[in-house]
């Protein structure tokens, strides 16, 4: 029997050194490398038989596949973030703060599916069965034909999943199983990556659908090599800011469906309540619009999102002006402030800016630039922006206003939500519908227009 060899694993990265160093040359993190002892292939239970190989039988891309089924949750939130459902024997791994209500979403998820008539497992390791129960009794869903665990060792979890049949399962945490075939601890990079495999590979030989629940970093990464994150379906994050009681749900990898959706909820007292119209949430309630506020009319995956964006322009008092962005990128801020300087003739150079997008909602995409820019302008010249009216567009380096897509959905959302004008580029004739469009070429006639007061 040959000797087991040890390796040295980085506890940050997961980088394999053949050798103990000070610091791990891949991540560059300081005494992270751990000796662990490798007696198996890392994510096997047992060394893989030999057999005779077979040859592979090809297909062309002409063959018709059918959609694969899907597992309706009920919580539609979580559904439309999945693509229209859980695919069955596929793997998601699900990722958030500590405290942000990773196991409030998923009890609520196991609870809906089982109710639907599906067979739900809910295995926690981090966890006793009957906190899961006393939750449950907060939600109201103490009814629901869950099947509870506390576990946590791989091997025994996967013998009662290859025993008996269910629809859905769901592992809180990955973090906390362990293999017995490494002497490495639970939580190490070595068993999580073997414990992740023996997951995803018992989900794709025709078991149920796996959640995996996964602790993140402090720069809000997935805890553990990011081969883990290769390894399954979908990757879904739960974003949640402190003092605001909204959490939302995005996807930064899917395979059966797109990246681009969000699910919005709002926590309460009896656990998570999904929010059908995140516009009304995101909205500040006064009925007056202060100097430097401008509502923006975003798309966040298929649905329209309207949401208040802040800005504050004060003197400066020390000699460098101080830039705060908070859920907008402080890179386009900064373009921003260029084009209104350089192109319109608004010297910010010696002011202080604040940005801020209310709520604690994060912006992707560059049509807010219009409407941080004319929060920036509403506040400089101390005017506000008409109570109803929204603001989109996408700024050029040489102060043109450019066009977006999806400008009629936006359109038809805020008037949906009361808003009759629009501050943007030009549009096509009709595309405005009811909305009375102000359109603008150029940031400089946003500028004459929000200093003038020409809507």
């Amino acid at each position: 029997m040959a000797k087991d060899s040890p390796i040295y694993v980085c506890q940050s990265c997961g980088a394999v050194h053949g050798k103990w160093a000070g610091q791990c040359g891949a991540c560059g993190q300081w005494n992270s490398i751990v000796e662990e002892r490798q007696s198996a292939p890392p994510g096997a239970l047992k060394p893989a038989a030999t057999s005779r190989a077979r040859g592979l039988q090809f297909e062309s891309l002409e063959t018709e596949t059918p959609e694969p089924p899907r597992i309706q949750t009920g919580v539609t939130e979580f559904d439309r973030v999945c693509g229209g459902g859980v695919v069955p024997g596929s793997a998601l791994l699900l990722s958030g703060d500590p405290g942000v209500g990773k196991s409030t979403l998923l009890l609520e998820v196991a609870a809906r599916t089982a109710l639907s008539g599906r067979r739900v497992a809910y295995i926690s390791g981090e966890e006793a069965v009957e906190q899961i129960r006393s939750r449950a009794r907060r939600m109201g869903l103490e009814k629901a034909p869950v099947e509870l665990a506390s576990a946590t060792a791989l091997r025994d979890i996967l013998g009662t999943l290859k025993r008996d049949r269910f629809d859905l399962v769901i592992v809180d945490s990955i973090q906390t199983l362990w293999s017995d075939v490494h002497e490495a601890g639970p939580g190490s990079i070595t068993q999580v990556r073997a414990c992740a495999s023996e997951m995803v590979r018992m989900a794709k030989s025709g078991g149920p659908a796996v959640v995996l629940v996964g602790h993140v970093t402090k720069d809000g990464q997935v805890a553990g090599p990011r081969v883990v994150e290769h390894m399954v379906d979908a990757v879904l994050s739960f974003e949640g800011e402190r003092g605001y009681p909204f959490r939302i749900l995005r996807a930064g990898k899917n395979r059966f469906g797109a990246t681009d959706e969000i699910g919005v909820f709002e926590m309460g007292d009896a656990g998570l309540r999904q929010v059908s119209n995140p516009s009304a949430l995101f909205l500040g309630e006064g009925k007056d619009r202060a100097p430097g506020a401008a509502v923006f009319a975003g798309i966040e995956g298929s649905r329209p999102v309207l949401v208040e964006i802040q800005a504050l322009v004060a003197p400066s008092a020390y000699g460098t002006p101080r830039r705060a962005v908070v859920g907008w990128d402080s890179g386009r801020l900064a373009m921003v402030l260029a084009v209104l300087e350089a192109r319109c003739g608004l010297g910010l150079g010696d002011k202080d800016v604040y940005l801020n997008v209310a709520g604690g909602l994060r912006i992707n995409e560059p049509a807010a630039d219009l409407a941080a820019a004319a929060a920036l302008i509403s506040s400089a010249v101390d005017h506000p922006l008409p109570q109803g009216c929204v603001v989109f567009g996408e700024i050029g380096l040489s102060g043109e206003v450019r066009a977006v897509g999806r400008a009629e959905a936006r359109l038809r959302e805020a008037a949906k939500l009361g808003f009759d004008q629009a501050l943007c580029a030009p549009l096509p004739q009709g595309a405005g519908g009811a909305m009375d469009c102000i359109a603008v070429s150029r940031l400089s006639e946003a500028v004459e227009r929000i200093s003038q007061r020409r809507y």
